[in-house]
């Protein structure tokens, strides 16, 4: 089956945000795990940074990852995507002029969308690793983005993180980006449909959940009708096969069986908790 180009997937995933669905992605990693979720029905992919930096790096979610890095592996899924990929573009590498290369990379590499946030990244030191930027500077960063954009088919969304957040102040931010002409919202931290329709009913471009499976937010219809077209349960393929390749090595071995999950098993071979005191001991990051 021939590849669709990258403006026909662009026009695609522009075409599920103008519907009147919602729509669980499918988590992707690698060129195989994307024709997986193609092959499987998903109408859209997303490459997770978290994912990314464990798949690339073997290490964990604390924006060790580079651009250039990230964009090799958006480039490789690029080369075989049949469905629109969103890539998550942390907080686009950098400042406003950071975030313009970031676009350029990625636009290139094929992604049909993406996501900039407004978290402090890297974690800085003496900060909580979810602290946010200023308001007027996330906004600039969202601006560059869109002057950076050369195919108009590229949906750009920006991340906020209403769980750290105020309802009011998630509202102005959202508002604020959705006026800057950002072509969605992304948030984490939506508690339930109370917090979301406070919320929903300020804005009018497509929403984007980062729910990790939460499950007050499972009604997808009531999430359409919401204006949320994106859902991201989490990532959960990805730790499916770090536990499928610990089993087949341990067997292989012939090593008695283990009963760390998943989870486990990534933070145990991404060695997060020495990062964890990294930080603690060079940084003073709080939690």
């Amino acid at each position: 089956m021939a590849t669709p180009s990258q403006h026909e997937l662009r026009k695609q995933f522009r075409a599920l945000l103008e519907s009147d669905r919602c729509y669980d992605v499918g988590s992707v990693f690698d060129p195989m795990s994307a024709r997986i979720a193609a092959d499987l029905g998903f109408e859209m992919g997303i490459l997770g940074g978290s994912v990314a930096s464990l798949q690339v790096l073997a290490a964990p979610d604390f924006a060790l990852i580079t651009l250039s890095e990230f964009v090799e592996q958006a480039t490789r899924i690029g080369r075989v995507a049949t469905l629109p990929i969103i890539a998550d573009a942390d907080h686009g590498y950098g400042n406003a002029l950071n975030v313009m290369r970031t676009i350029t990379e990625l636009e290139r590499a094929g992604v049909a969308a993406l996501t900039i946030e407004d978290t402090l990244l890297p974690a800085q030191y003496g900060r909580k690793s979810t602290d946010l930027i200023p308001l007027d500077e996330a906004v600039g960063k969202i601006q560059a983005a869109l002057a950076a954009r050369i195919d108009p088919a590229l949906s750009i969304f920006a991340r906020t993180n209403a769980g750290v957040l105020s309802t009011e102040k998630t509202i102005e931010r959202a508002l604020a980006y959705q006026e800057a002409g950002a072509d969605g919202i992304c948030m984490v931290g939506i508690k339930d449909f109370t917090h979301l329709e406070l919320i929903a009913a300020k804005l009018s471009v497509p929403l984007m959940l980062i729910t990790y499976g939460n499950p007050e937010l499972r009604d997808f219809e009531r999430l359409a009708s919401l204006g949320v077209r994106v859902v991201v349960n989490g990532h959960a393929a990805y730790f499916a096969a770090i536990k499928a390749t610990y089993d087949c090595l341990r067997e292989q071995r012939q090593i008695h069986a283990s009963d760390l999950s998943a989870s486990e098993l990534s933070t145990k071979y991404s060695t997060l908790e020495e990062y964890r005191l990294w930080a603690r001991d060079y940084m003073n990051v709080k939690e």
